[in-house]
């Protein structure tokens, strides 16, 4: 635990929110779930705040893509990868044999629970310093109108400039139960012999990552 305070630089007053933010409804009660509703409130806002201060000469439907993109599961997932999250969770016998340590579902809930827990610990101004720090590669290192588009939309506007053919998206799998399901979804671009699997909540967010990973594939070869 104190490994992951250094690594979000924070440490917390109260380790038992810690835990709770590290541990999975599989695990038991209490769990991470409420601390996840909070944090997802207190994301959106630290981050509209950055861009509303730092893009003045975006307008608001741009403002508010960008910051879809950025506090997605996507974006949160590279967040947890960051951190090493999945070795810090507390799960259930089931999602451990099934790899939960490693699904972007429950990932990306326990860094929103994360920031939930530092809210609650010690008020926004700690947990907006956390924030930004955890984001500052992101948020300083992207231009954000292109950030605004999403990856599907980069990849066909980048295959269509080399009039080349659109890419292919099929669900190989959907795993979970079907209150809490989670899709895999492979994007295979067959001119460049390049398949990427994406998972997500739904079809649409799986889609969204595998073209996400399909252009980064892409983009290294030409690069």
């Amino acid at each position: 635990m104190h490994e992951l305070e250094d690594r979000i630089k924070y440490t917390f007053k109260n380790q038992s929110l810690l835990d709770e933010a590290l541990t999975h409804r599989s695990f038991g009660t209490p769990n991470n779930e409420r601390l996840e509703f909070l944090g997802d409130a207190v994301l959106n806002l630290v981050i509209g705040r950055y861009l509303f201060e730092r893009h003045n000469d975006l307008p608001e439907g741009e403002l508010t893509r960008v910051r879809s993109v950025l506090v997605d599961q996507d974006g949160l997932t590279r967040i947890s990868m960051d951190l090493d999250l999945g070795n810090y969770l507390k799960l259930g016998a089931g999602e451990q044999k099934t790899g939960g340590s490693e699904r972007p579902s429950i990932l990306s809930d326990a860094v929103e629970a994360l920031f939930g827990a530092v809210y609650i610990d010690s008020g926004f101004e700690s947990v907006e310093r956390v924030i930004q720090y955890l984001y500052s590669s992101y948020l300083e290192n992207t231009d954000p109108r292109e950030l605004s588009k999403d990856p599907k939309t980069k990849l066909q506007e980048f295959l269509q400039g080399m009039r080349l053919g659109l890419p292919d998206y099929q669900v190989i799998d959907i795993l979970g139960e079907a209150h809490d399901q989670e899709f895999v979804v492979e994007c295979r671009v067959s001119t460049f012999d390049v398949a990427a699997q994406g998972n997500g909540r739904s079809r649409r967010s799986a889609e969204q990552e595998a073209a996400r990973l399909a252009y980064k594939l892409i983009s290294e070869r030409e690069a």
